[in-house]
């Protein structure tokens, strides 16, 4: 199986009632344990790559998401590759000869007008590269170890009518949207802004994305799927089952010295963690999506 363009996947999932399952990965272990996870519930899959992760692989892109199309293209089932949260005008510019199918350009924290004229740049830049971009609107709180947001703070929410105008000027394919989630939850005790959620889907005509998945429980999930969302990011939830499984280890073999006990560890823990998750989203439905296009 070769990888697919995350558009295809997201249209694939939203006909069907679904969300494809995006999980970001920082390492070659976070990449094999997603694909191993989608492939034991027969689902698609997309595989994230932030631009935080790229800072912390040393400012090389290439690497990593060389790594993961590799893996992608041994695959048992479709797999897409997304280049996230991006800031830097010269990464976004990386997306295309890098392999990725699309990209997420993260305008979000600047003012409205601002994050707009941006987006419509990065959008028709994207296009002329035959990427599919996702944008946000509102703030989802919590990135790179910021408080979350007020829940009335200005920006906090994503306003309907402002989400219609965004999407019609910046020509984006998707949009995330700000509805009460939060990145970089360690807990599972998050809440969706359903209603907010049901305004937004009847406003919008492109797939709508949600960040900060990791901190909400089972049936939030299924419910914001249900609600119209198209897309679901997850990060956190990989890093703490790989983390917990990790540190067991340590404990119980103190003596270990060798990098592949414990990374085996961790990784088979993120395995069950995706399986897991991918299932909440009702995504292990259709067992092949549409073919690359």
């Amino acid at each position: 199986m070769s990888l697919v363009p995350t558009g295809t996947l997201v249209a694939g999932a939203a006909a069907g009632g679904g969300a494809i399952a995006a999980f970001n990965i920082i390492t070659l272990e976070h990449a094999e344990a997603v694909i191993a996870g989608a492939e034991s519930v027969g689902s698609p899959v997309v595989l994230q790559i932030s631009e935080n992760a790229v800072k912390y692989r040393q400012g090389r892109l290439l690497p990593l998401a060389a790594a993961a199309a590799a893996a992608a293209a041994e695959a048992a089932v479709p797999v897409g590759l997304h280049l996230d949260h991006v800031k830097s005008p010269a990464l976004l510019r990386q997306a295309a000869a890098a392999g990725f199918g699309s990209v997420m350009i993260d305008a979000s924290h600047l003012p409205y007008a601002e994050n707009l004229a941006a987006t419509r740049d990065a959008a028709e830049w994207a296009h002329a590269h035959g990427l599919w971009i996702e944008a946000e609107l509102g703030e989802v709180g919590g990135k790179g170890g910021a408080a979350p947001l007020d829940a009335h703070a200005p920006g906090a929410r994503t306003d309907p009518e402002e989400a219609r105008a965004f999407t019609a000027a910046s020509g984006v394919d998707a949009l995330a949207v700000a509805i009460g989630s939060v990145h970089a939850m360690t807990t599972r005790t998050g809440a969706v802004d359903h209603a907010l959620l049901a305004r937004l889907s009847a406003a919008v005509d492109v797939p709508l994305v949600l960040h900060g998945s990791s901190g909400l429980p089972d049936a939030e999930l299924a419910a914001a799927v249900a609600g119209g969302i198209a897309k679901v990011n997850i990060g956190t939830a990989l890093n703490v089952a790989m983390t917990d499984a990790i540190r067991a280890h340590l404990d119980a073999h103190p003596g270990a010295v060798d990098s592949r006990t414990y990374l085996s560890a961790g990784r088979a823990a993120m395995v069950r963690a995706a399986a897991d998750l991918i299932t909440a989203l009702g995504a292990g439905r259709p067992a092949v999506a549409p073919a690359a296009v």
